[in-house]
């Protein structure tokens, strides 16, 4: 990529972070039409929780083969395709007629936002070469999902209660055109020196991973799990053959290489239970207010701001920080305020009081506004530039499954403990054990955002980098030599 002037790749970055925009307004959106969409479309828990996980099922199946695509066949064209499939997605679900085809062009728009998020961050990574600066672009970053969290729950209750929840997909259309025409103007095309082979075995598994497990977690409760035992079979049979099978091929679609580096290997576990806090704090979340307080979508929205206000105030200062300090503080006041907000809801029942709601949701917010930049920031910057597009692709996807497992095993929960009773006498009670799942969520960051970003932690980033580029350099050479 051409060397470009700072007014270009600021323009380049605003231009990523409309990308990131859409496919972080409409996962924010949506969990404020949840109950509409369940009155409307005659939806039961487990239907709800398949509009969210069928999206995130897709996207965290792809974003690998997305981001090792974009890397060798050029990011600008595979960005412009992802914009393309993900409005088209857009439109269809607005028109969807029923809640399974809802569910399939959701898994439409999924395909195109693969082709987002990963391949942004590569162009981002490949545009912003200075560490400190790199460390402010990804803050921007962050503060985009910031503003979605701010905007969304407002945007989306305003929409559902004016027109319907129909409505909240036509605000991708002209965010999605103009990201389009500005790409096709004004980002430079890119690609990794040397492009990865395709590892269709590999893609295989993990789709048949991702997909066995999130389908067993979400229909135990219906179907008991005797009927799903089979699913967590084929899911610890696909893990086990990608374990076996990835090592030995040259160019994997996961190279478990990354994870010796421990601050890689950290930065995934913290996404995913970051985002899998995440997931079910909005699911928990938007059912509680609308379907046992008895909250419109608007006022609901509203209700979701003191959580949202802290997260894109908190985004781009977590940015600074790890471009001044490193990860290590970032990290450890994101856990510590999760932790204490999933403790407020697990002892102290938090939702029954608006004081202590209020206090729940900023704590929670501040925990989320902290931990973005840090995950991005730790994935990208110990590796090869060559594979930027791979490691931002394998922090995307702990994002998604983070956020696919937290709404599947905490919407199971959820179910489980109401079964047939009502939302309003029940709620309470059956979404403690989901309230207790969060603040492990929030300890798991705390505890190895503290053991993954000391010393040790950096020696093995760099020695994992080092035998990354060597073997790329072997690689090339016996390519070489063959010719």
């Amino acid at each position: 990529m051409p060397e470009l002037s700072p007014r270009r790749r600021m323009l380049v970055l605003a231009i990523c972070c409309m990308s990131l925009l859409i496919v972080s307004l409409d996962n924010t959106v949506l969990n404020v039409a949840l109950p509409s969409m369940q009155r409307d479309l005659h939806a039961t828990t487990s239907g709800l929780q398949w509009t969210i996980d069928a999206y995130t099922l897709v996207l965290a199946s792809l974003l690998m083969l997305a981001g090792s695509t974009a890397d060798r066949i050029g990011r600008k064209r595979v960005f412009m395709a992802g914009l393309v499939v993900f409005t088209i997605g857009s439109v269809l679900c607005s028109l969807a007629p029923s809640l399974s085809l809802l569910v399939v062009f959701r898994m439409v728009q999924a395909i195109g936002g693969s082709m987002l998020n990963p391949v942004a961050m590569s162009i981002i990574t490949n545009t912003f070469t200075d560490a400190r600066e790199r460390a402010r672009a990804i803050g921007v970053w962050g503060a985009v999902v910031g503003i979605s969290m701010a905007l969304g729950p407002l945007v989306g209750g305003l929409l559902v209660q004016s027109v319907s929840w129909r409505a909240i997909f036509w605000i991708n259309l002209p965010i999605g055109l103009a990201a389009l025409l500005l790409t096709l103007r004004f980002v430079p095309e890119s690609r990794a020196p040397k492009g990865r082979r395709p590892d269709p075995v590999g893609q295989v598994l993990v789709i048949a991973l991702f997909g066995a497990l999130t389908y067993g977690i979400i229909q135990a409760p219906d179907s008991g799990l005797a009927s799903v035992a089979p699913y967590f079979v084929i899911a610890v049979a696909a893990l086990g053959a990608l374990l076996w099978y990835e090592p030995r091929r040259d160019e994997p679609l996961i190279d478990l290489r990354f994870f010796r580096s421990a601050p890689f290997s950290g930065a995934t576990v913290i996404a995913i239970s970051a985002f899998a806090a995440l997931g079910g704090f909005l699911f928990m979340s938007t059912l509680y207010l609308q379907n046992v307080r008895g909250l419109d979508a608007l006022h609901a929205g509203l209700w979701m701001l003191p959580m949202a206000a802290p997260t894109f105030l908190c985004a781009p200062l977590s940015g600074r920080l790890v471009g001044t300090r490193g990860p290590r503080l970032p990290l450890l006041i994101a856990g510590t305020a999760m932790t204490v907000s999933g403790l407020m809801f697990a002892l102290f029942e938090a939702e029954t009081s608006d004081s202590t709601l209020f206090i729940g949701y900023v704590l929670f917010g501040i925990g989320f506004g902290f931990v973005n930049a840090p995950i991005t920031n730790t994935a990208v910057s110990g590796m090869p530039r060559a594979q930027a597009g791979v490691a931002a692709a394998v922090a995307s996807t702990s994002r998604q499954l983070g956020q696919t497992l937290g709404v599947a095993v905490i919407g199971a929960v959820l179910a489980a403990g109401i079964g047939s009773s009502s939302y309003r006498g029940t709620f309470v009670d059956a979404a403690r054990p989901g309230w207790w799942i969060l603040t492990v969520c929030g300890l798991a960051v705390l505890t190895l955002g503290l053991l993954t970003s000391g010393r040790w932690a950096r020696r093995t980033a760099e020695h994992a980098a080092e035998r990354l580029e060597t073997a790329e350099i072997r690689q090339a050479v016996g390519a070489t030599s063959r010719s």
